[in-house]
């Protein structure tokens, strides 16, 4: 093996665990923050839950406004930095997190991290920089593989590390963000020439650009756009809700919520892995459309409802049953736009899911808080999944009055990342 194939190799090895660290702190967190928010605020799960929305809706808009940023930012003074920089801007919210004495240190670790986070289009774009041909698509899955991976054991590491104590898994997510940026010093070269640099523009970096661009689209593409976007708002239920449901409904521990996120990326993998491989070939798109969103619909329905704990399993197989319909929808809009749109579509398809991002967690963790805090009109603990479920038939609605008079003849397997 030569010199510069040992570099590449290595070069791609720092970039799949810059994303696995990038994901995985966002996966430590969901079992952990319940109870340290409790903990910090000394409050109850119903007002953390108030307190962890607007906590993702800082995280959220942070990455949405320097994504872009970052990417062109990277196009001038080159990947490597702006990498490691990230690298230690994770290393540093992970360890305000571990240390933090208050719940505004919590905040300012997450306006930190939403920056750091931007970093993964600049990753995208090192391996962009350094694959050719069928390679470049072969390293491309592997930001597919380091995300499905990271969300998984960043649950599993947050929900068990936390039993030994509540702090430890934001310390050992610091200190692998920290390491991985040391070690990315010595072995990550730089992949964007001289040559190749632009300088930086301010036009380019504006996240709401791509956003504008979708009025251009006919009726039709637009109101699957729409239907797609409510799915993505219904399904922050279960993203920023379900922890703090399971503890207020049935008094889970972290190891408990841990084992769940387990058991639920466990089987996202499966679905998206292999079972979307064969169910949209022989059914084609529209019929997985509808039939994945009414499951996502039912799964969120039977949580709202649900009575016991241990059914959170099982309302967990329809709802990621769901996830091919979100898969096939953006596959369906993608093959009604021009061959020389499609990089414009995905960018905004994009720039959609990360403002449901910073909409969706505080509008479901305000519908949770009021009706679970102190002297609620009425106790519902479901009351974000009955909507989410609402919310879901809307989506069904508006996406059979676009397929209304149209014919799918279109049975391509879209090339999309899991939905959850």
């Amino acid at each position: 093996m030569t010199k510069n194939a040992r570099h590449g190799k290595a070069a791609l090895g720092f970039i799949f665990v810059t994303i696995f660290i990038d994901v995985l702190g966002l996966g430590i967190i969901i079992p952990v923050l319940p109870k340290l928010l409790e903990q910090l605020g000394n409050i109850d799960i119903s007002t953390a839950s108030q307190y962890s929305g607007w906590l993702t809706f800082t995280y959220a808009t942070m990455q949405f406004i320097f994504a872009p940023v970052l990417g062109n930012l990277s196009d001038k003074v080159g990947r490597r930095p702006v990498l490691l920089v990230s690298l230690v801007g994770f290393g540093i919210d992970y360890a305000l997190m571990a240390f933090a004495p208050t719940i505004l240190w919590l905040f300012v670790g997450r306006f930190i991290a939403g920056i750091a986070g931007a970093s993964t289009t600049t990753a995208t774009a090192y391996i962009a920089d350094v694959s050719t041909g069928d390679k470049r698509a072969a390293n491309f899955g592997l930001i597919g593989a380091a995300t499905g991976l990271g969300f998984i054991l960043g649950i599993g590491l947050g929900g068990f590390l936390s039993g030994v104590w509540i702090r430890l898994p934001f310390i050992v997510a610091a200190s692998l963000a920290l390491l991985n940026a040391a070690y990315g010093y010595f072995v990550l070269p730089e992949s964007l020439s001289l040559r190749n640099r632009r300088a930086f523009q301010w036009k380019r970096a504006n996240p709401v650009g791509s956003l504008l661009r979708l009025r251009n689209y006919s009726r039709a593409v637009s109101t699957l756009i729409t239907a797609y976007t409510i799915v993505y708002i219904a399904q922050k239920a279960v993203e920023s809700v379900l922890p703090f449901y399971v503890i207020e409904r049935f008094q889970w521990t972290t190891y408990s919520i841990g084992a769940l996120g387990i058991f639920i990326g466990a089987l996202i993998a499966g679905i998206q892995g292999g079972f979307v491989r064969w169910t949209i070939p022989k059914f084609g798109l529209q019929k997985n459309i509808m039939a994945g969103i009414a499951f996502y619909g039912i799964g969120l329905l039977m949580i709202s409802l649900i009575n016991v704990g241990w059914m959170m399993y099982l309302c967990m197989i329809p709802y990621c049953l769901g996830g091919i319909g979100g898969t096939a929808l953006q596959g369906f809009i993608s093959d009604r736009v021009p061959a020389n749109e499609q990089g414009e579509l995905q960018g905004a398809l994009t720039s959609l899911v990360s403002i449901t991002t910073v909409i969706g967690p505080l509008l479901m963790t305000s519908v949770f808080h009021h009706f679970t805090e102190k002297g609620a009109a009425i106790y519902f603990p479901g009351a974000p999944f009955l909507l989410g479920a609402i919310l879901m038939f809307i989506s069904v609605m508006l996406t059979l009055r676009s397929f209304k008079g149209k014919e799918d003849d279109s049975h391509e397997i879209p090339k999309t990342t899991p939905h959850i």
